[in-house]
């Protein structure tokens, strides 16, 4: 069970990539995401948000056990992170928009993630499971912040 919940909390599997585990676990994240998006812009991504930040806070303890304080493997975080950024964000028809749109997000919410700014790395002190999810849920709310400004700002290029 312990090696299953390692898998799960490495996003299944995409947080042992050897280079950038966050940012492969974040690109990962938004495969969930774009499907959600179709079917749900607002509850499915928040119920994907709530799923994704369950499992992380049910596998932190044993991706902590075997890879140490908030280890870079574990990055079923990102999942909740990234996916809080796309709330409420819809697509449209046009693949290249929504592309544009889903690749938005990603540099917002990993601009928040890896520099954590505005609190966001005082709360990362929390410790645990809290403190390795919290992060990332502020990371990607700041990020929606952004990209639906930046969607009312400029219409035209999303």
């Amino acid at each position: 069970m312990e090696a299953f919940k390692r898998w799960v909390g490495a996003g299944f599997g995409s947080g042992y990539s050897p280079k950038a585990p966050g940012t492969v676990g974040s690109l990962f994240a938004l495969i969930p995401v774009y499907f959600v998006l179709q079917v749900s812009p607002v509850y499915g991504i928040i119920i994907l948000v709530i799923i994704t930040s369950i499992l992380t806070l049910w596998t932190s303890s044993a991706c902590e056990s075997a890879w140490g304080k908030d280890p870079g493997t574990m990055v079923m975080d990102e999942f909740a992170g990234q996916s809080l950024a796309f709330v409420s964000i819809s697509l449209t028809p046009e693949l290249t928009t929504n592309f544009i749109i889903l690749i938005g997000g990603f540099v917002l919410f990993r601009f928040f993630d890896i520099l954590k700014p505005l609190g966001i790395y005082q709360v990362q002190k929390a410790g645990g499971g809290w403190g390795i999810l919290l992060d990332d849920i502020i990371a990607g709310f700041y990020a929606f912040l952004c990209l639906k400004t930046l969607i009312f700002i400029v219409p035209n290029f999303f």
